[in-house]
């Protein structure tokens, strides 16, 4: 019994990653604001410090987790459903704090430089690539993921992130993630995407 909870785990950890993908491409971009859920995340590409409410955000989890469970529950049995279920609420929760502090606060460790780096260069540089927030596997697969070293910012863009713009400001200060961003004009295209060493 054990088995098929740590089954429905792993299983749900990849099972996230999916829907993460799902609920920012396809469902959050190509309605184009024709979804509730695409009204959310493009008020959010308008306001990088707008998130949905959480009881908004809980009123379209707690049917999406139920269904989930009740479906796994049904097709492979109530141990896999209540792990799948529980690493897929623990990984959108995962998601939730990622994506808060990659707009409110500087990265603090290498993953969130490079999930800083991805996710900022999807809001300013290639709204559609680089869905993924918290890893770009399904993008790889679709074939939207953008190698990313280096996201040139206009300035207006990058005084929309405040961390950013503040250790702009104070070049001497600077963490080393800084390194990371570059300004541009706003008529200049950003120049191609590196991958990073």
């Amino acid at each position: 019994m054990w088995q098929q909870a740590l089954i429905g785990l792993a299983s749900g950890v990849v099972g996230w990653t999916l829907l993460e993908y799902v609920i920012h491409y396809p469902l959050g971009h190509l309605p184009k604001g024709k979804s509730r859920v695409s009204r959310e995340h493009l008020a959010h590409h308008k306001d990088v410090l707008y998130f949905s409410p959480l009881p908004l955000k809980l009123l379209g989890a707690v049917p999406v987790l139920g269904v989930l469970g009740a479906i796994t529950g049904w097709l492979v049995g109530a141990p896999f459903a209540v792990g799948f279920t529980l690493a897929v609420a623990a990984g959108w929760t995962t998601y939730e704090l990622l994506h808060q502090a990659i707009h409110v606060r500087g990265p603090r460790t290498r993953y969130g430089r490079w999930a800083a780096r991805n996710h900022l260069y999807h809001h300013f540089v290639r709204p559609n690539r680089n869905h993924g927030v918290t890893t770009p596997l399904w993008d790889h697969v679709f074939r939207t993921h953008d190698p990313v070293d280096r996201v040139a910012l206009r300035e207006r863009d990058l005084e929309k992130v405040a961390w950013l713009a503040a250790a702009f400001a104070d070049p001497g200060a600077a963490p080393a993630f800084v390194a990371d961003y570059e300004t541009r004009s706003p008529r200049t295209s950003p120049a191609p995407a590196r991958s990073a060493p």
